[in-house]
């Protein structure tokens, strides 16, 4: 009876190891980094825009490191489905569906942790937002909030200026409210 008990415990502990592997597999095989424009509207999304343009060479090995880090992402130990874009060879934006899983704030903080790297490596500021960056024809200006004020004070830049709004928080909101006319952002208040 004992041996039959044994065995029994055997074949148990040997089915779950198989079970145990087969999730690893799966997880593994589940990509959850995507396509910027594959996350649903209803996603988040976090922009970081920087002080200056970034380079081709700079934008590729960027790239290599948001593929490594959002492959790797993970709220409390479940995978975060989430892709990114860069903009104008400027703004960094990544997006997380939350239809799967929520960012937490550890995950929040890693994320933060990633970008201050960034600005450490490239030399770049990304976390500033008391900065603004606007259209000046083809090009994407950059000035800090008090240049900006005294230049809306000066006519220099008016409420048809095109603008970046970068406190959307979807990507709905991304696609329809980011790049708008003073007028229609926060940036209005400067404007009159």
């Amino acid at each position: 009876m004992r041996r039959k008990f044994i065995n029994l415990a055997f074949r148990l502990q040997s089915e779950l190891i198989k079970i145990r592997k087969s999730k690893i597999v799966n997880r593994k095989s589940k990509k959850m980094l995507v396509e910027f424009n594959t996350l649903p509207e209803e996603s988040k999304v976090w922009i970081y825009q920087a002080n200056r343009s970034f380079s081709d060479k700079e934008i590729e090995d960027i790239k290599s490191r948001l593929d490594i880090f959002l492959e790797n992402w993970t709220a409390h130990g479940s995978d975060l489905e989430s892709g990114y874009c860069i903009k104008y060879k400027r703004f960094i934006v990544i997006g997380l569906n939350q239809n799967i899983n929520n960012a937490s704030g550890c995950s929040i903080d890693a994320s933060v942790h990633f970008i201050q790297q960034l600005e450490k490596d490239f030399s770049v500021d990304l976390l500033d937002k008391m900065n603004v960056s606007y259209k000046q024809g083809e090009f994407v200006a950059y000035k800090t909030l008090t240049d900006f004020r005294k230049m809306a004070k000066e006519k220099a830049v008016s409420k048809n200026t095109i603008v970046f709004n970068n406190l959307v928080t979807t990507i709905a909101e991304f696609n329809e409210n980011w790049e708008v006319p003073a007028s229609e952002s926060w940036h209005n208040r400067f404007i009159k």
